[in-house]
């Protein structure tokens, strides 16, 4: 799942950017998709984990998805509400093709969503 939402922060940052500034800030953007996917989804995974509250494990992955990559890669006003739409549209859907493909609801926790293979059984 964090390959995906690797390649997924990628693919959107990558829309979002104009061609050479993207190539000028890839190492950057490497950056910024570590610390905002893997960091995010490992502390989100290991603090509903180890019994954290919903309140510190969930809201802090999703202020540094929401903050962080408009202040790092210093985008206009126009630009941050087209990745904040995206991000917003984007979480759900990984959550939802996971969840129904392969039965893996950890991701969003809270959306119940049947696997295909509970709806086939």
């Amino acid at each position: 799942m964090i390959a995906a939402s690797l390649l997924v922060f990628w693919l959107m940052v990558r829309l979002l950017l104009p061609k050479e500034q993207f190539r000028a800030k890839r190492v950057q953007i490497a950056a910024l998709a570590l610390v905002v996917v893997v960091f995010g989804m490992l502390f989100g995974k290991y603090g509903a984990t180890a019994g954290l509250p919903w309140w510190v494990y969930y809201p802090i992955p999703m202020l540094i998805t929401v903050l962080l990559p408009p202040l790092v890669l210093k985008l206009n006003a126009r630009t941050t509400a087209a990745y904040l739409v995206l991000s917003f549209l984007l979480a759900p859907l990984i959550h939802g093709l996971f969840s129904f493909f392969l039965g893996w609801t950890e991701y969003m926790p809270f959306w119940k969503i049947p696997s295909v293979g509970s709806l086939l059984a």
